[in-house]
C-alpha cells in the first residue's frame, strides 16, 4: 500500500509540508495533541521556525521531509523523514531517521504518517530506520515511556503515553534506553570520590569559561565532546557549524561558571555545561517570547529565580577513559554543578541522557544519590 492508496472512506489525509503556511500548522500540531497534558511544555514558535529553515546547520549534511496528518479537516499529527549523511558515513548508506512526530491517540492516523515517512526514506533506498530524532541524536531524541508525571526540562522531549504502544503496532521494536537522573545539587561527595579528586588534583585544573575567547572555547567543548562520544552508541559528531549555532543560542543566558572545563597539565581534557531549565519560564509562556515573554525569560535568568537546570553535556577525553585519572576527571565535573548551584539558588540538576548500558556512569550517579526518573526509548525498523 502506498500512501496515496488510502481507503476511500478514510477520514485521514497526510500532506507534505512545502510552504510557510504548512510549516505553521506543523509547529502548531502539537498544542492540538497537548491540549489536555498539563505536563507539556509549549516550545517557543519562533525558535521552532528557526530550527526547521534553511538556516539550521543540521540541513549541511542531513535532507529531510515533514507531513501533517488532518482528521476531518483539523491537524491531528506530524512525523519527519530524515538521512543524515554523517551517520550514514559510520553506520551505512542504508540507514536513515524519522522524527518529530505528534499524534493523538489513533491507530489509523499513526500509522498514515508513518506509511509516508517509510515510503519516502524506501525510495531513497533506506532499509534500516530508526528514531525518533528532532532531528538527528545530538538534539532531542527518543519517546518518553516512563516518567509522565513530571514535565520536561529544558531541550528534553515530552510524549503522551499511547506512542510506544501505536509505534509497535507497526513493527518497530527498541534499539535503545536513554535515561535521565536528577539529584539534590546539596548532595555530599562520597568519600571514595573525594579521595580520587585529591590524589590527582596537583595535576588537574578546573575553569570556567573564558567568554573573551568564547568561540574558541567552543571549539574545545566540541573537539572534547567528539573525542569522548566517539565510541558510543549511535555517535554522530557535533559539526563545528552546529556547536557554533548551540553556544551562540545560549550565549546570553549562561553565566561562566555554568561550564567547568578540567585541565590536565594545561590540555583540556574534560567539560561539563550545565543549563538553567528555562521551562520554568516556558510553560507559562505559551510559544511566545512577544510582547514580554522574553523579558521575564532573561530576568528570571539573570536573578538566579530558576531552581532547576540540567546536564546536557559533559565528556572526558578516551585516552583517560577506564583510568584513574578519567575517574578524577568525571567526579570534578560531575562536582561543580552541585557548588555552581548552591550559589546561585538552584535546588535540583537533571542529568541527561544517560544510555542504559553506562554502567560506570550510572555507577557514579547512585553513589551522589541520584534518582533515575524519566526514561526514553529509540525505536527501529527494517523496512
Amino acid at each position: 500500500m502506498t500512501p496515496h492508496d488510502k481507503p476511500a472512506n478514510s477520514r485521514v489525509t497526510v500532506r507534505p509540508v512545502m510552504s510557510y503556511r504548512d510549516m505553521s500548522k506543523f509547529i502548531e500540531v502539537p498544542w492540538h495533541v497537548y491540549a489536555n497534558d498539563p505536563m507539556w511544555v509549549p516550545p517557543l514558535r519562533l525558535e521552532r521556525r528557526f530550527h526547521f529553515s534553511r538556516f539550521n546547520p543540521y540541513f549541511k549534511h542531513g535532507e529531510w521531509q515533514a507531513w501533517v496528518a488532518f482528521q476531518n479537516g483539523q491537524p491531528v499529527g506530524r512525523i519527519s523523514a530524515q538521512i543524515d549523511s554523517l551517520h550514514q558515513e559510520r553506520y551505512g548508506a542504508d540507514s536513515g531517521h524519522f522524527g518529530l512526530l505528534e499524534c493523538i491517540d489513533d491507530a489509523e492516523v499513526f500509522a498514515a504518517l508513518l506509511l509516508h515517512a517509510e515510503a519516502w526514506l524506501a525510495s531513497r533506498e533506506i532499509r534500516r530506520v530508526s528514531g525518533p530524532f528532532n532531528l538527528s541524536i545530538n538534539q532531542e531524541c527518543g519517546i518518553l515511556v516512563d516518567g509522565f508525571d513530571t514535565p520536561p526540562v529544558v531541550m528534553m522531549p515530552h510524549s503522551p503515553r499511547w506512542y510506544s504502544r501505536l509505534l509497535e503496532a507497526q513493527g518497530y521494536l527498541p534499539q535503545k534506553d536513554l535515561l535521565a537522573y536528577k539529584v539534590k545539587v546539596d548532595f555530599e561527595i562520597p568519600h571514595v570520590m573525594q579521595t580520587v579528586i585529591n590524589r590527582f588534583s596537583p595535576q588537574i585544573k578546573l575553569r570556567t569559561l573564558q567568554r573573551d575567547r568564547f568561540d574558541q572555547e567552543m571549539e574545545t567543548l566540541r573537539d572534547i565532546f567528539n573525542d569522548a562520544w566517539s565510541e558510543n552508541w549511535g555517535f554522530i559528531p557535533f559539526t563545528q557549524e552546529e556547536f557554533a549555532e548551540l553556544g551562540s543560542s545560549l550565549r546570553l543566558l549562561l553565566p561562566d561558571d555554568y561550564i567547568q572545563i578540567a585541565e590536565v597539565n594545561g590540555e583540556p581534557a574534560a567539560f561539563m555545561v550545565a543549563l538553567p531549565n528555562l521551562n520554568e519560564v516556558l510553560i507559562e509562556l505559551n510559544g511566545s517570547l512577544f510582547p514580554f515573554g522574553w523579558l521575564k525569560l532573561i530576568n528570571k535568568v539573570r536573578n538566579h529565580q530558576i531552581r532547576t537546570g540540567r546536564i546536557p553535556l559533559m565528556g572526558v577525553r578516551k585516552k583517560y577513559h577506564h583510568t584513574p585519572i578519567g575517574l578524577a576527571l568525571a567526579c570534578l565535573v560531575i562536582d561543580a554543578p552541585r557548588q555552581v548551584g548552591m550559589k546561585r539558588g538552584v535546588k535540583e540538576v537533571e542529568m541527561s541522557w544517560i544510555l542504559e548500558d553506562n554502567m560506570a556512569m550510572r555507577g557514579i550517579l547512585d553513589r551522589i544519590g541520584s534518582e533515575q526518573y524519566k526514561r526514553y526509548r529509540i525505536y527501529g525498523k527494517t523496512l
